[in-house]
């Protein structure tokens, strides 16, 4: 039985969308799921900001604020660094301090990738 709620899909364009099958974002209701996004940079703490910066953008382009954010993962390859990837999400997060999970995985496809952080957002209201 289907509920009834609209299912969007948000792109990105990027190529990877279509050859791994997943989008950039979902939006069901007042809910939207962000990808894994990765971010440009030469170190964890830049990525981590420009990865936020994406997510933010992903956001507001779709009518959600990063206060909307309930829950963030933060995914870092180099462990050896995962307080500049916390610092980096804490200057962003640290009003709105959502439900957080900060892991350490294997590298990433791709070895520039340091880290890669992932959001849910309700509405606010909703």
């Amino acid at each position: 039985m289907r509920s009834g709620r609209v299912r969007r899909l948000i792109s990105s364009g990027s190529p990877w969308e279509s050859t791994f099958g997943y989008s950039r974002g979902v939006i069901t209701g007042d809910t939207m799921f962000v990808s894994a996004t990765a971010g440009d940079g030469e170190d964890v703490y830049a990525q981590t900001r420009d990865a936020l910066a994406t997510i933010e953008k992903v956001l507001t382009e779709n009518g959600f604020r990063m206060g909307d954010v309930v829950q963030s993962r933060l995914a870092v390859a180099d462990f050896d660094h995962w307080q500049d990837a916390a610092r980096a999400h804490g200057e962003v997060y640290s009003e709105i301090r959502p439900a957080f999970a900060l892991v350490h995985v294997l590298p990433f496809v791709d070895e520039a990738i340091l880290v890669e952080v992932e959001a849910v957002a309700v509405r606010a209201g909703a």
